[in-house]
């Protein structure tokens, strides 16, 4: 179902801005149509001809020089375009009011953390949730991302967790198939602008060479726009926390800092997916209607993994011991994994 835009004095002041900031790269390129009332690109640009990596065809256009926004509870904020603002995660209440006032209407998280759907949602804004991987798309999630940025409600904020990565390469996907920038412009905002590492030269192939689907496709599309994705029973459930537990386990080497080969991959936000996994598995009928050492491991590790966040949190803040209590939660909580799945997995 397409929304039809309602146009606020907040999102009016917005969309002059951004008007006002676009880049003279993007003078030439085709000016979108309205269909249904929802702005969107005529045609795709092609994929682009590579000789060497993506990231190095992140050069080929030079982007004028430009230096992030910071509001309350938002960092590395970049406007790409009048319907286009890439950033980071909105932290806290604060960070959702920063993009209430702006103007925002939809908000894209490719994150794995749960987002705030539903604080969002009292401010007006509508949540789109669409996990992607470091590595890049996969077919399902690339035609997710365009179909959200083609039939719902602008301006879009896109996110990951940094606002550096993966938030950029899906951002950069509306600004192909909404606004028809071209290929080489959307690479080239990801490194000049938003800071997309060469680490993930996946995420910049991706935008640089893979087909998009046209508009037709997506609009067959069935695709709910679901504002939380959570995985789907124990077994989905089980994949997510592996993903989570193995970056922890990287990072618990180094004393939760991040790993420079693997720069989006921060200990607080995966130990945040943990938490958030153990408390949808305590509403799994598997734990409830299970036996009494399963529903207790299941609440030992919901209570250790709340108790990782916090020292992660404690960490953050410069507090002493943070570091070193949350390496002891860590361990209680995969002592405790290790006894539930040599009971019911192994």
């Amino acid at each position: 179902m397409r929304i039809q835009p309602s146009a606020s004095a907040a999102g009016s002041l917005l969309l002059l801005a951004l008007a006002c900031s676009t880049s003279g790269a993007e003078a030439t390129e085709p000016a979108p149509a309205t269909r249904e009332g929802v702005r969107y690109a005529i045609g795709v640009a092609p994929p682009l001809s590579l000789e060497g990596s993506a990231y190095a065809a992140a050069e080929r256009v030079q982007l004028a020089p430009r230096e992030p926004e910071e509001y309350p509870g938002l960092h590395n904020v970049f406007r790409l375009s009048e319907d286009i603002v890439s950033g980071s995660e909105p932290h806290g209440p604060e960070g959702l009011q920063a993009l209430h006032d702006l103007g925002i209407r939809t908000i894209l998280s490719v994150d794995g953390k749960a987002p705030e759907a539903e604080a969002a949602a009292a401010l007006g804004m509508r949540y789109v949730h669409v996990p992607i991987q470091y590595s890049g798309f996969g077919e399902d999630e690339l035609a997710e991302i365009a179909k959200t940025f083609r039939e719902l409600e602008g301006p879009f904020y896109v996110h990951c967790f940094h606002g550096k990565h993966r938030g950029p390469a899906a951002a950069a996907v509306g600004r192909v198939v909404l606004d028809g920038a071209s290929r080489e412009t959307a690479i080239g905002e990801m490194k000049q602008y938003c800071g997309t590492s060469p680490k993930y030269e996946g995420l910049y192939r991706e935008i640089a060479i893979t087909p998009f689907p046209g508009a037709d496709e997506t609009a067959r599309l069935d695709y709910d726009f679901a504002a939380v994705r959570r995985p789907a029973g124990m077994v989905g459930l089980m994949v997510a926390l592996a993903r989570a537990h193995d970056h922890l386990v990287e990072l618990g080497r180094r004393d939760w800092q991040p790993d420079p080969e693997h720069p989006d991959v921060d200990a607080l936000n995966q130990a945040a997916q943990v938490l958030q996994a153990f408390e949808a598995a305590q509403d799994l009928g598997q734990v409830r209607a299970g036996p009494d050492d399963l529903r207790g491991w299941m609440t030992d590790a919901l209570a250790e993994s709340r108790a990782l966040v916090e020292a992660l949190r404690a960490q953050r803040a410069g507090a002493a011991g943070g570091g070193a209590e949350a390496s002891a939660s860590f361990a209680r909580l995969k002592a405790g994994c290790g006894q539930c799945h040599a009971a019911y997995r192994d």
